[in-house]
């Protein structure tokens, strides 16, 4: 991890660079396994499992027999957890469920919007280093409630069993899903884009994923489906200053290091000392990590970045605009009043990131690569479309009708004026 100390606010935008990698080779691969799915279907599938997950399925459907079994396979204190932390998720993404007002505008003239259910949407759950049972209930949970009634969930199976991760299954029962196939990688984004004999289309697709899922995202986002959010690697940013604990702050970093090797950890501090400290302490806990290899590779494209105070502090996070933030100081209520650009926020010395990642309630489905400038992170909306409507009465039509005839000739949309001309003669009459 490099220490960096006071460096030029025009050095900045070099030293917060993101781990980049060229997607523009995956495109044609990726186009193609798109299209193979869209044409030949259930049986392209099958054949990409075969040759990526070396799997050969007879079903891509996870059966009710599957699924009951998983429930025996995770150990009590694992469906408890899980179990608790549906309900804290569930509980923050219910409260999120606002009656929205009916506006009067103008005399006679009312407007109103109503949050409708995308009714169906697709949720990707990787495979890869790790079962995300998280994400499943990230996901699940809040389309539940929002009330989509299609609910498809694809994870690619176990190379070995040619199953799903019991954890996965729990979780996904547990949640409300109620389809689950196991499919993974860009023949699963492009399943639930154009739909299967086995697969419903969506109108929707969620989770992350490795750079082939990303790429697929972003091809059937153009025209065919809707995506949650850009993806990228994930990240994480810690402000500390000398009150924090340096084991505290390390482990932060290091949390989100060991997510993969193009994950970033960044630390921000005016603190000399504490910088240093921290330092150390990643040295002597990434050393005996399992996942050290991956924490490694993530630390080359860490930093450690000590600025000259807290207007400058303030100022390179909203530049960065992480996945994460940890504030970690005495006055952190004050700092993070003053953050524009932020994923999600964890505030205090005592709130970790992996708390959110897991079971706070607040989802940890973020926007990623500086998205956090413009995106949310997902969340009971991500689910739902809001449509408006709007009623004009006898008094509405007398009091609008000429702004919209004179603007409808101004813009020469004669039919556009006449629409309300004929309704304001009928009112006069």
């Amino acid at each position: 991890m490099r220490l960096i100390k006071y460096p030029n606010r025009e050095d900045w935008a070099e030293l917060l660079k993101r781990p980049s990698f060229d997607n523009s080779s995956l495109t044609e691969t990726v186009s193609g396994i798109l299209s193979d799915v869209r044409s030949r279907g259930d049986e392209a599938i099958k054949e990409y499992e075969l040759k990526f997950d070396k799997v050969q399925l007879s079903s891509l459907a996870v059966s009710e027999t599957e699924i009951n079994e998983a429930e025996t396979l995770i150990s009590d204190e694992l469906k408890n957890a899980i179990c608790q932390a549906k309900e804290n998720i569930a509980k923050f993404h219910a409260a999120q469920d606002q009656p929205l007002p009916c506006v009067e505008t103008m005399k006679g003239v009312k407007c109103w919007q109503k949050a409708k259910a995308i009714q169906k949407v697709g949720l990707y759950i990787p495979g890869g280093t790790a079962p995300l049972f998280s994400t499943v209930l990230m996901l699940a949970v809040p389309a539940k409630i929002a009330g989509c009634k299609d609910i498809v969930l694809c994870t690619p199976p176990d190379k070995t069993t040619g199953k799903v991760h019991p954890a996965v299954l729990f979780a996904a029962k547990t949640a409300g899903v109620n389809k689950i196939f196991k499919i993974g990688g860009v023949q699963a984004i492009g399943a639930m884009a154009y739909g299967t004999e086995s697969i419903p289309k969506v109108y929707k697709i969620f989770g992350p994923g490795n750079q082939f899922v990303t790429v697929a995202k972003q091809i059937v986002s153009l025209k065919d489906v809707a995506i949650d959010m850009p993806a990228g690697p994930s990240e994480v940013e810690v402000i500390a200053d000398e009150t924090a604990n340096p084991a505290f702050v390390a482990a932060d970093l290091l949390s989100q290091a060991e997510h993969g090797a193009d994950s970033q950890a960044i630390l921000i501090t005016s603190s000399e000392k504490l910088a240093e400290e921290a330092m150390k302490e990643v040295e002597k806990q990434v050393a005996v990590l399992p996942r050290l290899a991956l924490a490694e590779k993530s630390l080359e494209h860490s930093r450690i970045i000590v600025v000259k105070d807290l207007n400058e502090v303030i100022d390179i996070t909203n530049e960065y605009a992480p996945e994460h933030l940890i504030i970690s100081t005495k006055n952190y209520m004050e700092i993070a009043e003053k953050i524009d650009n932020a994923g999600s926020l964890f505030l205090g010395h005592l709130t970790p990131e992996s708390a959110g990642d897991y079971a706070s309630g607040t989802n940890h489905t973020l926007p990623t690569s500086g998205y956090a400038h413009a995106y949310s992170g997902v969340n009971l909306d991500s689910f739902r479309k809001k449509m408006t409507y709007q009623e004009i009465t006898q008094e509405g039509i007398k009091n609008i009708a000429e702004i919209v005839e004179v603007m409808a000739e101004n813009e020469q949309l004669f039919a556009h004026k006449n629409a309300m001309t004929l309704r304001k003669a009928i009112n006069n009459e």
